[in-house]
């Protein structure tokens, strides 16, 4: 065995069951960049205990098919240019030596991770707004390629209450257990609220937990420099980043799961039903008495960890009767339909689309509504029927509106004249999707 061979393997494995071969770990991993994890590596990543440590990393982490391999993912998400104002295109036109330079930067131990370019965003139906950190594109490259190799080595600790930003999982299967838990009766809800917590989380705690199984001396440094960076904010110049991990960071996602994955084992060695995507979280219990033991014990637990509960936002609530919003949707009386807020960016995305004093023909109009309709009914077509029928009829209201002005008399399309004149089964007749119906078809 070489001196390399020896660096790649885990310094300690503890409480591995029966060996899984590598082609096993390739059907449960698909998502694994292959550039980096090896069959070797895969094999002993399915051996790999909850006290398993990883070193030997560093060389994983610059490679270059992995550097590649993490711009090809920058440049798919495309993104706006950090505070270097280089775009996506601009990194991909010049990619051979962007990259070559990062490697050789990477592997001379002089990269300098640059401050994220702060940009702030409202709220939906607040007054508040949230900063979001765009860090430059060479930046969010070498994010990716970090990510490429540590994400596997912490998924393998990740607990099943954990759907946020995870390979395999997403909202529908978080919806989809939530649903399945107000079914079996656990219809008693803590609601609960991190106040602004990806910009809060206490580095010490989480540097912590990454070097819990991560030994390498290289890539811890480069974790850090990714949280300590800082931030350029127009007006305000470089400020620095003493907590938290920046929305808008490629790893944010990854180390924010990780710093409360230590509160999802424990809720689940309590025997609490908790279902968490990022920073939204629900837990949902059999009586109240149970959820008041909940809330205190999230309460102590968040102090601990240097988080803070939002004191209006979190709330105990019964489901049969006020009801909870999760992940856009409103959950009530074993019924869910869109939250309020859900509707409000359906609409803000149709209204410029359908101003009266829109020039494009309807048929075009149409075009252009269809594909944002199928998609958000893509998501919240299983919804109670009362849920999807207003936004029908406000869409529809709309274009009467259009049509009538273009008639030129005055009105907003509101009169029983108007529905005669244009009836829904016309608009279906137009093409126009239907949320109620799920197609272009009326009835």
């Amino acid at each position: 065995m070489t001196n390399d061979e020896r660096k790649e393997r885990p310094a300690i494995v503890t409480g591995a069951t029966q060996p899984k071969q590598a082609g096993e770990v390739r059907d449960l991993r698909g998502w694994i960049e292959r550039s980096v994890w090896t069959d070797r590596m895969l094999t002993r990543l399915a051996q790999s205990g909850p006290t398993t440590v990883w070193f030997g990393l560093w060389d994983k982490v610059r490679v270059p098919r992995n550097l590649q391999a993490a711009f090809q993912a920058v440049w798919r998400n495309r993104g706006a240019p950090g505070v270097d104002e280089q775009t996506v295109q601009e990194f991909d036109r010049e990619a051979a030596s962007e990259l070559a330079r990062l490697e050789e930067e990477l592997r001379t131990q002089r990269y300098r991770r640059q401050p994220a370019r702060r940009v702030w965003i409202e709220k939906m139906g607040t007054t508040e707004q949230r900063p979001l950190g765009i860090p430059a594109v060479r930046d969010r490259t070498v994010e990716a390629a970090l990510r490429n190799v540590l994400e596997p080595i912490f998924e393998q600790d990740f607990a099943e209450c954990s759907y946020g930003f995870r390979p395999g999982r997403g909202c529908r299967e978080a919806v989809g257990q939530v649903e399945e838990l107000l079914r079996r009766g656990y219809v008693w809800c803590v609601d609960a609220d991190l106040k602004s917590y990806f910009d809060t989380i206490p580095h010490e705690g989480l540097m912590a937990l990454v070097q819990a199984r991560i030994v390498d001396g290289s890539v811890l440094t480069l974790v850090e420099q990714c949280l300590k960076a800082g931030v350029l904010e127009e007006l305000k110049g470089w400020q620095p980043t003493e907590r938290g991990t920046p929305q808008g960071a490629v790893i944010s996602p990854m180390l924010a799961n990780l710093y409360l994955n230590p509160l999802d084992h424990e809720m689940g060695r309590r025997g609490w039903a908790m279902v968490r995507y990022a920073d939204d979280l629900v837990v949902l219990c059999q009586s109240g008495e149970e959820a008041e033991a909940v809330l205190s014990f999230l309460r102590a637990w968040t102090t601990g960890a240097g988080l803070t509960l939002h004191p209006t936002k979190t709330r105990i609530v019964n489901a049969t009767e006020v009801g909870f919003d999760f992940l856009g949707w409103h959950f009530r009386g074993g019924k869910k339909w869109p939250r309020k807020k859900s509707l409000q960016k359906l609409q803000e995305r149709l209204r410029p689309l359908t101003r009266r004093t829109h020039g494009q023909s309807l048929g075009e109009i149409i075009a252009q509504v269809n594909p944002i309709l199928r998609g958000w009914h893509g998501y919240f077509g299983n919804s109670h029927w009362t849920g999807l029928r207003g936004p029908d009829g406000w869409l529809r209201r709309r274009l009467r509106a259009l049509l009538r002005k273009r008639e030129k008399r005055p009105g907003y399309g509101l009169s029983e004249a108007d529905s005669r004149r244009w009836p829904n089964r016309w608009f279906a007749a137009q093409g126009l999707f239907s949320l109620e119906h799920g197609s272009c078809a009326y009835g």
